[in-house]
C-alpha cells in the first residue's frame, strides 16, 4: 500500500502534529524522517496536551508502530527524557518505538558549537534553537559523525568521541574562546544511555520494507517547513535538513515511488520563528494581537513567533517542490474576528510583480506583498463540525486559497483539540 507524507508548507509551526494525529488513526506505522529535538509537534487529546520533539506523533495511539528514521539527528538525553515523560503519562513507548541505527547522534559539543556560532554572528545570527542540530548535520556530511548504532561499540565509540573532541576543542579554544569539553563529560552520560536505548535500535529499512509489502499503511512526518529546507528555503535562514518530500525518502529509506499522497500543512495565516525574511509580516501591534489570539509561541523554545498574512507565493513554492496532492489548513478560527482578511497573491519588486518565490534571500527581503482583501466572516467556526455549516465567507476564504495555490484543501482545523477538525466536503 502506498505511503502518505505530511510536510509543512510554510516556515514551520503549521500545526503538522494535529494533522498527523488525525491521519494516524488510519495508519499502522508512523515515521519521522528528519530534524531533531528542535521540533515541537503539539497534539491536544481531550484536555491533555502532548508536545513531541523526537518521538513520532503516532505514539499517542496504542498499537501503532513508530519509527525514528535515519535522517533524524537524535539527542539521547532528550529521547530518554521524552520516553520517561510519556511512560509517566501511561503510554507504553518502548513497545511501540524503533530507532534507526543509522541516525546520527547529537552531543553536548554540538550544542555548544551551536551557541558559540550564533553568538559569533551577532546581529547576523540565524536564530537557531541551540539544540545542536546544524552542527550534528555538519558532522554527518563531513563524515565524522557518530551514529546511534555506534553507541553499542565501546571501543569504536570512545575513539570517535576522542577524535571529534580534539577537533571541537580546537575550535572552542582558538576561535570561539569558550570552555573546552572533556571526554568524561561525553563518555559517562552517553555510555549510560545505550542500555536504555539498545532495545529500540535496529535496522529500520527492512522493517519499513516489510510493512509496505504486507500492505500496511505508512505515514511519514517531517519537522519544520518547506521554506526552511536547506536547499529550497530562505538560505541561510533555514534548517540544516530537508523537510521536503525529497527528504522523506532519503531520511527513511522508503523509495520515492512508494509515496503516493503528499499532504501539505499550512496555517490560515503565516508565522515564522527566528531570523530571515517574512514578506507578509505584520506591524508589531497588529502582530501581537494575532499572536495572542493564536497562542503563537514556539513549542520547543517558547519564543514568540513572527506573524503575517497568508502568503500564496511562498505556499506555491511548497506545492512545486513537494508535489502536494492536497492541503490541510489549520487555525482558521483565529481569523474569526476579522472584518477582512488580506492574502498575498504576488510580490512587487522594482515595479514588477513576481508570482514565483525568488531563490535569493536578498530579493525576498526587498519584495513587497501584493494583497487581495477577502471579506471576513465575523462568526465563530470553532464549534462547527461539518463543512456545509461553515460561514459562507469562511468557505469563500478556503476556496480562494485553493485557487491561488492550485491544490485542493481537504482538511480544515478550527481549534487545538483532536476533534476540532473538518474534512472539506463532508
Amino acid at each position: 500500500m502506498p505511503a502518505t507524507l505530511v510536510v509543512g508548507a510554510q516556515w514551520g509551526d503549521e500545526g503538522k502534529g494535529k494533522v498527523i494525529d488525525l491521519l494516524t488513526a488510519d495508519a499502522d506505522v508512523v515515521v519521522r524522517y528528519q530534524g531533531g529535538a528542535n521540533a515541537g509537534h503539539t497534539v491536544m487529546v481531550g484536555e491533555e496536551t502532548y508536545v513531541l520533539h523526537l518521538i513520532p506523533s503516532g505514539i499517542l495511539y496504542p498499537g501503532k508502530t513508530n519509527v525514528i528514521g535515519n535522517g533524524v539527528v537524535v539527542d539521547p538525553a532528550r529521547l530518554v527524557e521524552e520516553i520517561d515523560h510519556f511512560k509517566g503519562r501511561g503510554i507504553d513507548v518502548e513497545r511501540q518505538l524503533f530507532v534507526s541505527d543509522l541516525a546520527h547522534v547529537t552531543f553536548p559539543y554540538h550544542k555548544r558549537l551551536d551557541e558559540a556560532r550564533e553568538a559569533k554572528r551577532g546581529h547576523d545570527r540565524i536564530g537557531t534553537t541551540h539544540q545542536g542540530i546544524g552542527p550534528t548535520y555538519s558532522d554527518k556530511y563531513g563524515r565524522v559523525g557518530i551514529r546511534v548504532g555506534d553507541l553499542g561499540d565501546e571501543a569504536g565509540f570512545v575513539e570517535k568521541v576522542r577524535r571529534n573532541l580534539e577537533e571541537k576543542n580546537a575550535f572552542f579554544r582558538e576561535y570561539y574562546h569558550c570552555p573546552e569539553m572533556s571526554e568524561d563529560e561525553i563518555l559517562g552520560p552517553y555510555r549510560a544511555y545505550w542500555p536504555r536505548l539498545k532495545g529500540l535500535v535496529c535496522d529500520t529499512i527492512p522493517l519499513l520494507r516489510d510493512a509496505l509489502k504486507a500492505g500496511k499503511r505508512v505515514l511519514l512526518e517531517g519537522a519544520q517547513g518547506t521554506l526552511l529546507d536547506v536547499d529550497f528555503g530562505t538560505y541561510p535562514y533555514v534548517s540544516a535538513s530537508h523537510p521536503t518530500a525529497g527528504g522523506a525518502s532519503a531520511g527513511s529509506g522508503i523509495p520515492p515511488r512508494s509515496i503516493e499522497r503528499v499532504v501539505g500543512v499550512v496555517k490560515a495565516y503565516t508565522t515564522r520563528v527566528g531570523a530571515g525574511p517574512l514578506p507578509t509580516e505584520l506591524p508589531a501591534e497588529d502582530a501581537e494581537r494575532l499572536r495572542i489570539v493564536g497562542r503563537e509561541y514556539g513549542a520547543t523554545t517558547g519564543r514568540p513567533r513572527r506573524v503575517g498574512w497568508f502568503d500564496a507565493v511562498a505556499v506555491r513554492r511548497a506545492v512545486d517542490v513537494n508535489g502536494l496532492t492536497e492541503v490541510a489548513v489549520t487555525k482558521l478560527d483565529i481569523l474569526d474576528h476579522l472584518d477582512e482578511v488580506p492574502v498575498c497573491v504576488a510580490y512587487r519588486h522594482q515595479g514588477r510583480e513576481l508570482v514565483d518565490f525568488p531563490n535569493r534571500v536578498e530579493l525576498v527581503e526587498a519584495c513587497e506583498p501584493v494583497y487581495r482583501r477577502l471579506p471576513g466572516w465575523k462568526s465563530e467556526t470553532k464549534g462547527v463540525r461539518r463543512w456545509q455549516d461553515f460561514p459562507e465567507n469562511a468557505k469563500g476564504y478556503i476556496e480562494a486559497l485553493q485557487t491561488l495555490i492550485g491544490v485542493r484543501v481537504s482538511i480544515v482545523s478550527i481549534g487545538p483539540r483532536r476533534n476540532e477538525i473538518v474534512r472539506v466536503g463532508s
